[in-house]
């Protein structure tokens, strides 16, 4: 019997340098949902991909507010560095040239743990002089002693190839965990179809909307031909209630007919979507309705 290789790699980084993205390309699929705006990811996405006798399971964290007092991104906060601590790997995301003080207090995290560490710098499609990059990680090498540093570019899979190469090369001898057909789909339909409409909020709003929304999936009823779900979005305030539904509820139509296509490719069937918003004041300043909420939680795909 030949051996089996599997291990845990954790990607971590500052808000909305790609991590999400960098995640769906190795995966070759959407896991993680993706926008311009930053602490889009409040979970934990767990993805596995298997190359014959290596399973490589990756988390994707929440990005990391060092020194915040903000309840939800103290949560945050503690749920990225258990991850980092349980890991086999670390890949540390920076974007483009940029390197500043979060880039540098999250790597004062790392100097105490014993995983390999890579560092992996995102979005190169978007430097327009390449010649810049060498002198950059130089720099990043004179910071930490990265195992290797890799350039790549999530939005055109430029270097992911390599990046998973070096992945396969370094996750230890263990047995397989999860088998060739295990669903993401069938096991957390609720948290998928929530983070989907939470997407379509963000991308529709931008910054209209502060982060103050929560996406639950009350209710799913699935039938041979359609499926029903049923979704509570909550906001903070009043105000924020009536940016969500818009003039004649035209915005949470729009939200509601993006979001429930993209369910449709998910399901391959036809979807009844039938979303509310609710005010529920400082839902994001209680720590124990936000973790109530899954927040921090891990989730699995394969």
């Amino acid at each position: 019997m030949s051996k089996e290789y599997c291990g845990y790699i954790s990607i971590i980084g500052k808000p909305n340098v790609g991590k999400s993205s960098v995640l769906n390309a190795i995966l070759e699929k959407k896991v993680s949902i993706t926008s311009r705006k930053s602490q889009t990811t409040r979970n934990n996405i767990l993805g596995t991909k298997t190359d014959k006798n290596k399973q490589m399971i990756f988390i994707d964290t929440p990005g990391m507010h060092i020194k915040s007092e903000k309840t939800m991104n103290k949560i945050l906060n503690r749920s990225a560095q258990s991850i980092i601590e349980d890991s086999d790997i670390v890949l540390f995301i920076v974007h483009r040239l940029s390197f500043d003080k979060n880039d540098e207090l999250i790597i004062d995290k790392l100097k105490d743990i014993n995983q390999k560490v890579f560092c992996v710098v995102n979005k190169i499609d978007q430097i327009g002089n390449k010649n810049k990059l060498l002198p950059f990680v130089k720099m990043i090498s004179s910071v930490y002693l990265f195992e290797e540093i890799l350039l790549v570019s999530a939005k055109t899979s430029d270097g992911i190839d390599d990046l998973i190469s070096i992945i396969k090369k370094n996750i230890p001898e263990n047995p397989h965990i999860y088998s060739d057909d295990f669903d993401l789909h069938k096991n957390d339909q609720k948290f998928i179809y929530s983070e989907l409409i939470r997407e379509k909020i963000i991308r529709k709003l931008g910054d209209e909307l502060p982060h103050d929304t929560f996406v639950e999936i009350e209710k799913i009823n699935d039938k041979n031909d359609l499926t029903e779900v049923y979704a509570t979005i909550y906001v903070n305030r009043k105000s924020q209630k009536q940016i969500v539904i818009g003039s004649d509820g035209n915005v949470l139509k729009q939200i509601g007919k993006q979001a429930r296509a993209e369910i449709e490719k998910l399901s391959n069937k036809k979807v009844f979507l039938k979303t509310w918003v609710k005010v529920k004041k400082n839902w994001n300043t209680d720590s124990g309705f936000i973790q109530s909420l899954g927040v921090g939680g891990n989730y699995e795909s394969n």
